[in-house]
């Protein structure tokens, strides 16, 4: 039988995805929280067939070049691949694959929750209580304005702005949203979204 291929993982990820690596090949994973340093990175990638990178690790010439020429494909555990220079991988004939798409909703939801939490005061109400310093409720304590009914500003209605739209409906908020490209009327229909110019900052000089 032929030698599994010799992979680099340069971060633990989920057990889902990393028993499926592992499983298949002969993989060795960076064990630390912190990314490799570049050297360390460098040594790690020298003879793998298959590397998957972080937006930490850069992949260069110098890095496809420490790799060797049997590496055959790079796999970047991101939506983005501002790390990878993928004309140099394209030129040596090496596909890049990236993750797309994949953290739309989650990004959604902690926008969600930090707009709910902020408006709330719920970090504000958990240190208050943690201090010892509640006694009984108040009508004026920790109050808050709802978010329920509120209008909302999305800048960027890509993806992420849309799924916060539709978490927004939910809350019968009203939707604005700006965009360097103005989104299909269809869109804007779907999602009750109004567009909305911004206006740069005119500068002022102030003379004393």
């Amino acid at each position: 039988m032929a030698d599994p291929p010799k992979v680099f993982v340069a971060r633990r990820i989920p057990e889902a995805g990393l028993s499926v690596v592992t499983g298949a090949t002969d993989a060795t994973v960076w064990p630390d929280d912190l990314p490799p340093p570049r050297d360390e990175l460098l040594r790690s990638v020298a003879g793998c067939d298959g590397v998957l990178t972080l937006l930490t690790d850069r992949v260069d010439d110098e890095f496809l070049d420490a790799a060797g020429p049997q590496l055959k494909v790079v796999s970047n555990y991101a939506v983005g691949f501002d790390n990878v220079d993928v004309p140099a991988c394209t030129a040596r004939g090496i596909p890049v694959g990236n993750t797309p798409g994949v953290l739309t909703e989650t990004t959604a939801d902690l926008a969600f929750a930090l707009m709910m939490a902020a408006a709330r005061r719920l970090p504000e109400g958990d240190r208050y209580v943690r201090a010892g310093k509640w006694k009984t409720w108040g009508p004026m304590l920790l109050l808050g304005p709802d978010v329920h009914g509120a209008t909302i500003g999305i800048v960027g209605f890509g993806r992420i702005g849309q799924a916060v739209a539709r978490r927004a409906a939910g809350f019968g908020m009203k939707i604005l949203y700006h965009d360097v490209h103005r989104a299909d009327p269809a869109i804007e229909a779907e999602h009750s979204a109004t567009f909305l110019p911004l206006e740069p900052t005119s500068s002022r000089s102030t003379s004393t």
